[in-house]
């Protein structure tokens, strides 16, 4: 485990922060008004349909007590600012969101109390909480860029494992890291095999949400922060599906489902990718039909 580049990723990340928030308008409005911001593809794998709710929002006789997570306790892994993470208290889940940056903790929790949500929110490296991790979950879940700042994918996994209930669940849906061996022009420009050494970055987490517009935004979005520069470089860790898959198995828990999927959420990973309803985008015209995200779900024996 590097838990130097895990603090340097925290300074990297407490900065960017205020710039990410600023792109988004009231979103303690929005969650109020039963807003969420998940994407049907996460949902899915939770067991949730979402075929016939409003975009981004629940059925208006929705309540948490009534919701498809209703009375299930709930470990968001690195849970940034919380609005995933109280998305999913909208569906009566019992949340609790750990994260590394103390900005995002402190937005988190601030969100919740102005949302009317409950929820906990612990700040830590992920590392030291699930080492002290009791079997209390029902759910444990990760989404879109998590994996990348983990140093260590199987210590990870054996500490998610240690902290499910026998039955217990991780669920996972994560950008597919064959689409990052190539730079936005979808030249080849980086190696697939990480072998738990990390790229250093030395320009930091960026504004990703000012690059995305409404993509990230279902609040709304604004232009806030312009031109943010972040003077703290960070360290990322590329792992392959292979290091995915053995991490879970190794860790005790049973395989159910992998899924590639088509098209990325939220997210212009290359240049000119093709638009898509529901805020997500495919392979641009004539590019090879690459994989652009990998779900996966395992279960804790009972």
């Amino acid at each position: 485990m590097r838990r130097d580049a895990h603090e340097q990723n925290r300074r990297s990340w407490n900065l960017v922060i205020p710039a990410h928030d600023s792109h988004k308008r009231d979103q303690a409005a929005f969650l109020r008004a039963g807003g969420h911001t998940l994407f049907p593809d996460e949902l899915a794998l939770l067991g949730v349909d979402t075929a016939t709710w409003p975009e981004n929002h629940v059925p208006p006789d929705m309540s948490p007590e009534t919701g498809p997570l209703a009375g299930l306790d709930l470990l968001h892994l690195q849970c940034n600012v919380g609005q995933d993470t109280l998305s999913l208290a909208q569906l009566g889940a019992r949340v609790t969101g750990v994260d590394i940056s103390d900005e995002a903790i402190a937005r988190a929790t601030a969100l919740a109390a102005a949302a009317g949500l409950p929820a906990s929110f612990i700040r830590a490296d992920i590392y030291d909480f699930l080492a002290a991790a009791t079997p209390r979950f029902d759910l444990a879940f990760a989404s879109y860029g998590a994996l990348p700042w983990l140093s260590d994918l199987e210590l990870w996994a054996a500490g998610v494992a240690a902290s499910l209930r026998p039955g217990g669940r991780l669920v996972l849906l994560e950008f597919h890291p064959i689409a990052f061996i190539f730079d936005e022009q979808l030249r080849p420009a980086y190696p697939y095999f990480g072998r738990g050494q990390p790229t250093v970055n030395q320009t930091g987490v960026g504004d990703y949400v000012a690059a995305s517009g409404p993509l990230l935004a279902p609040s709304g979005w604004q232009p806030g922060v312009a031109d943010f520069h972040n003077p703290e470089p960070c360290h990322e860790f590329q792992w392959t599906i292979a290091d995915w898959v053995s991490a879970v198995l190794r860790a005790g828990l049973v395989l159910e489902q992998l899924r590639d999927y088509p098209h990325a959420n939220g997210c212009q990973i290359f240049d000119n990718m093709r638009p898509l309803p529901g805020r997500r985008f495919a392979m641009p015209p004539g590019a090879p039909d690459l994989p652009l995200m990998c779900g996966l779900v395992a279960r804790k024996p009972r």
